[in-house]
């Protein structure tokens, strides 16, 4: 794995050397345009909007429109002379605790590595962020641009998770919700219990990306020359319910009789959660 980044984690006074990797990768499927006769790639040319001609990769600059086509333009050195303080280091300027924080503030992890010299500061601020249920709120800056991000423990790691500023989480207040005063105690009591029979431990191997499986198949079948047979279309569910406690029992009693295989699942699942603390303890 390559470090996309390399820096430090400061907090007072305390200064960690650290390499941040990426912790996840968008797995999807890419397509090319082909010209139909012959399946020749499509490619696209940049054209300038004045008189449609093309214009070559050392013709184009960086512009910003301040007012209706009116624009600055800004080249690379200009980029460079942009210097903040956060520029070469993670700073956590504040700790909070994790519960405060609205989940759709957090949108992107990345793993956090010691550098040499720095594997005590690294273990010490782990585990008393673990031990406090906070996290650090920190600015830093990645590709030229400053971001929110957050230093959590995360297993034997700490991971940097970029966040949204306040400004860009967007306000709800024009989408509807259910009424509330509707709902009776059965109702209530019934969806807690679907809701109960239905919990199992977290396991994310588990959840599958079940489009993109199907559509490999596909394409794989089509590579082979293979007739590609379809499936038919699921029945369409009705959306205005009527006797919603009818509905939950029916899906109590549906769950019920997977029971046995949701038990089995959750005994292995909960053996394994339990070794997997185990080597943890022992680690630290």
């Amino acid at each position: 794995m390559r470090a996309i980044w390399k820096g430090s984690i400061s907090f007072g006074l305390v200064y960690i050397p650290i390499a941040v990797y990426p912790a996840t990768k968008e797995e999807k499927l890419s397509f090319r345009q082909l010209r139909k006769t012959d399946l020749s790639p499509i490619k696209y040319k940049k054209v300038a909007e004045a008189d449609s001609k093309e214009v070559s990769a050392d013709q184009i600059v960086k512009g910003f429109e301040y007012e209706k086509g009116q624009y600055v333009v800004l080249k690379e050195e200009d980029f460079a002379k942009v210097k903040i303080e956060s520029t070469h280091s993670i700073d956590i300027t504040d700790f909070v605790e994790l519960g405060q924080v609205d989940p759709k503030f957090f949108y992107k992890p990345y793993f956090l590595e010691p550098q040499k010299g720095g594997e005590k500061a690294y273990a010490l601020l782990h585990r008393a962020l673990a031990g406090t249920g906070r996290i650090g709120i920190a600015k830093v800056v990645i590709s030229n641009r400053e971001h929110l991000a957050s230093v959590k423990p995360d297993g034997l790691f700490l991971i940097l998770e970029l966040m949204h500023f306040a400004s860009e989480i967007l306000s709800p207040e024009e989408l509807k919700s259910g009424p509330t005063s509707a709902i009776t105690d059965k109702e209530l009591k019934m969806a807690q219990s679907l809701i109960e029979s239905m919990s199992v431990p977290w396991e994310p191997d588990k959840y599958r990306d079940e489009y993109r499986t199907a559509v490999m198949e596909m394409i794989e079948q089509k590579a082979q020359h293979k007739e590609v047979a379809g499936k038919p279309a699921p029945a369409v569910r009705a959306t205005n319910v009527v006797d919603l406690v009818k509905v939950l029992q029916e899906s109590l009693n549906r769950n019920q009789s997977l029971k046995p295989k949701r038990n089995g699942t959750r005994a292995a699942s909960r053996s394994t959660s339990t070794l997997v603390k185990q080597k943890r303890r022992v680690a630290a």
